[in-house]
């Protein structure tokens, strides 16, 4: 059900997108603080809405179905405000663009994979990828202002989330293809007539 606990905490990253917005949009060090401070607190729920679902084996088609939404939408407002206001340092715009390319690849192969009632799993490289982009997102929507006023001047956090965002992209190279190469095994017509007529699919997460 949508008020079940896993389901309300992956709604509450997608009412903190325009939380996040707002705190972006105030261009000052408190403001860059609370962004921060409400993307990594919509990014921790990703962990425990899947890990709260299986524990209590309420795992319900809508919280699959909205997971990866919350999750790209999240992700894509944060990329896009963090580019709109020059917040991306040096090249760090190119390997936001190939994140942004590989959660529209994937989203893309999975709306075909479900046609065919093939599932499309989640990795566990996917799952560093995931780790390492949330945390390079949450360090630059912070960004240097956000630690001079913490006191934090010592620590270049402007640079560990473009390291952090570099990681990201090659993760995200590397699963997008693994991804691509799944989904591509079902790209003839004899092998998505053959997944289309399983009896009893299993989908992915």
């Amino acid at each position: 059900m949508p008020t079940d606990l896993p389901n309300l905490l992956t709604l509450s990253r997608i009412a903190a997108i325009p939380l996040l917005v707002a705190a972006v949009w105030m261009r000052t060090p408190w403001g860059d603080v609370a962004a921060c401070a409400i993307f990594s607190a919509a990014a921790i729920t990703d962990y425990f809405d899947g890990k709260i679902a299986r524990q209590r084996k309420i795992v319900s088609p809508f919280g699959r179905m909205l997971d990866p939404i919350a999750d790209k939408l999240l992700v894509g407002a944060a990329l896009m405000l963090l580019a709109g206001f020059e917040r991306l340092p040096n090249l760090a715009l190119l390997p936001a663009i190939v994140i942004m390319l590989r959660e529209i690849l994937v989203s893309g192969l999975r709306e075909y994979l479900a046609e065919l009632r093939v599932g499309l799993p989640v990795t566990k490289l996917a799952k560093w990828k995931t780790g390492f982009q949330m945390g390079a997102l949450g360090t630059l929507l912070a960004g240097d202002t956000a630690a001079a006023v913490l006191h934090l001047t010592f620590l270049p956090v402007a640079l560990i989330g473009e390291l952090m965002l570099w990681t990201a992209a090659v993760l995200t190279l590397v699963t997008g293809w693994d991804y691509l190469q799944a989904g591509l095994r079902y790209a003839s017509p004899d092998a998505a007539r053959h997944a289309a007529s399983r009896p009893d699919p299993a989908l992915g997460p």
